[in-house]
């Protein structure tokens, strides 16, 4: 710079100028070198954009699936830290539930020899369940799929283990059954290179990240069915927008159980023609029982219920519930004193909370495991009933008197009220329905339902419905109505999912009659 001062006008001003960009270009390398600044990051998630990152900085690239992106490293960052927070929690979970052993390695995409044999060369199918109730959803759905769909391979994953025990227990051998992997982008990379899915079915919304990234990355058609978006679900996915709008985006069909949820679906990214009112799979669903039902008037007289007593079935109850329904149920005994009750929590690994809310208040109780439909062991002097196993709801629900549906007392969201409302039972449930608002509001128009404000009405609605005969047999023909009026969503999402598939190599057979509540429950 000494040497520029002695330099004529403009040629010093010149070599100023170069020098200048010089050191500019300099600082900018330097830069690209160890990236964009926190200003440039926190830039890119406002604007919610794709970019990648090179040499010079930031572009912004049309490609998604091929550039490094911010929000995905961010979303690897957190998901790691949490993963790290959280898995004692889950483990602890799972080991309180039992049988977590088997299969815990598919978690982390390790798979055994004989499912890999199972899914080489084949044209594979990957729908995921959750837990039981979507598992229930899946099965039917898969009933409907295999005769359009013939020569595909139909693999299922859920998270949970009693899920699991529900698939094992209710799907044949053929069809693979797998636990849902953790999402990290290793794990999801190796299950999908394993499962190697043709299509991708999520039943309702089960949105994991990785997964979605690694299928839109191998152009793998995604569907999301039985969609619905409650209140909370709904504001959680606005505020982060700038991670799952594009998520949404990429599936190719959408099914969504109501104009209200599709509008919301929209909202939130999904594109507008993916997106198809197919109705609620659980009104198809709730008209087909398990194929092999236990023999509930044997357990129920053994339990110590008289013959010919009425039976309140307390169903998918929650924390604090079961206090309140034992002390509702003493009070519900001076007046109807052969009244037997039937708690039937949503977790079972909750048994010995249960039990000991019911010590507390002297019910005598006793559990669904210890009794079985084989022998003459004589009747128990019990109280009441805790059904402490998964997949029997239904069969209780068929030889109740009245049904109280759990998760909407003193929890919030609720429960499915239309297994229930199918087998023509009188059907209450609490002020907490927000996961079922359009099922409800169906229930409540056409009065096959009845919903109360807290646990004083719900008694004083009991006691009405346990000694009015008339009154529970015309509430359980309008919910039975219902459910019959409502069918058909099986149907439409089954042809929603092969429509997205033409073109994809797998042969799909022509369209027969629609299947039935008795097809499916075989």
């Amino acid at each position: 710079m000494r040497n520029a001062r002695r330099l004529p006008g403009g040629a010093a001003r010149d070599h100023v100028n170069r020098a200048t960009q010089h050191q500019r270009n300099a600082r900018g390398t330097r830069r690209a070198a160890v990236g964009p600044g926190p200003r440039a990051w926190l830039g890119v998630l406002r604007r919610g954009k794709t970019f990648s990152l090179r040499l010079t900085g930031f572009s912004e690239t049309t490609c998604p699936t091929t550039r490094w992106q911010p929000v995905r490293t961010l979303y690897n960052i957190l998901f790691l830290f949490g993963f790290i927070v959280s898995a004692p929690y889950y483990f602890w979970r799972l080991w309180r539930r039992g049988n977590w052993v088997q299969g815990f390695g598919e978690r982390f995409a390790q798979y055994d020899t004989k499912l890999k044999q199972a899914l080489t060369n084949r044209q594979t199918i990957w729908l995921h369940a959750v837990s039981v109730g979507e598992v229930g959803l899946c099965i039917h759905l898969i009933k409907a799929l295999e005769p359009r769909l013939p020569n595909a391979k139909f693999v299922v994953s859920t998270t949970t283990t009693t899920g699991m025990g529900e698939l094992k227990k209710r799907l044949p051998t053929s069809i693979s059954k797998i636990y849902y992997p953790i999402d990290r982008r290793s794990y999801v990379a190796r299950a999908q290179a394993v499962v190697h899915p043709l299509a991708i079915v999520l039943v309702e919304a089960e949105i994991w990240p990785n997964f979605i990234w690694r299928a839109q990355s191998q152009r793998t058609p995604l569907f999301l069915v039985n969609a619905r978006m409650s209140d909370r679900s709904f504001r959680r996915y606005k505020r982060y927008g700038f991670l799952f709008r594009s998520l949404f985006a990429t599936f190719t069909g959408v099914g969504a159980q109501s104009a209200a949820d599709a509008q919301r679906l929209q909202a939130i990214g999904c594109r507008p023609e993916a997106v198809r009112i197919t109705g609620s799979l659980k009104f198809d669903a709730a008209q087909a029982g398990p194929a092999h039902p236990p023999d509930v008037p044997v357990l129920l007289a053994r339990a110590g219920a008289q013959a010919g007593a009425p039976i309140l079935v307390c169903g998918s109850t929650h924390d604090g519930e079961e206090a309140l329904l034992g002390k509702i149920f003493l009070r519900l005994r001076q007046q109807i004193p052969n009244l037997f009750l039937v708690l039937v929590p949503r977790h079972f690994e909750r048994t010995s909370e249960v039990a000991r809310d019911l010590q507390a208040l002297k019910l005598r109780y006793v559990l669904r495991t210890d009794l079985s439909t084989a022998g003459t062991d004589a009747p128990r002097p019990a109280d009441c009933l805790i059904v402490n196993t998964t997949g029997e709801l239904r069969a209780f629900y068929a030889h109740a008197t009245v049904v109280f549906v759990g998760k909407s007392l003193t929890a919030q969201g609720g429960q499915n009220p239309l297994e229930p409302c199918a087998l023509g039972k009188a059907t209450v449930f609490g002020p907490n329905m927000q996961n079922f608002r359009d099922v409800v509001s169906m229930l409540l128009a056409g009065q096959a339902a009845l919903q109360v404000a807290d646990a004083q009405t719900l008694e004083s609605t009991l006691v009405q419905l346990l000694t009015q005969p008339h009154a529970r047999e015309q509430l359980g023909q309008k919910g039975a109505a219902i459910i019959q009026n409502n069918r058909g969503a099986i149907e439409r999402t089954v042809e929603m999912i092969v429509a997205g598939l033409h073109g994809s190599g797998l042969y799909i057979a022509p369209r027969e009659s629609a299947p039935t509540a008795a097809s499916l429950s075989h």
